[in-house]
């Protein structure tokens, strides 16, 4: 009987140590995938609906930190440096 309290007692430790490992990650994930606000959808339909001509439905909004756009960026000034060092 002893051995099944025991038993009990050490599942009940993992399940409160893995609870608490679950909530630790859903923090970190929620830190690093912030919600698009009500206002920012707003803009952005806003922008889609002027630029179409017609009211467009927005389906999904992802929320990105400059990666994408910012090395693309640097990479048109690079190329364009290149280019007028090679027009020499």
């Amino acid at each position: 009987m002893s051995e099944t309290i025991d038993t009990v007692a050490e599942l009940k430790a993992q399940v409160a140590e893995l609870i608490a490992r679950v909530q630790a990650l859903e923090e970190q994930a929620a830190r690093r995938h912030p919600e698009v606000s009500d206002d920012v959808v707003l803009a952005i339909s806003a922008a889609c609906a002027a630029y179409l001509g017609k009211r467009a439905k927005i389906k999904q909004v992802h929320l990105l930190r400059g990666g994408v756009w910012a090395s693309q960026g640097r990479a048109a000034i690079h190329q364009s440096h290149a280019d007028l060092q090679g027009s020499r």
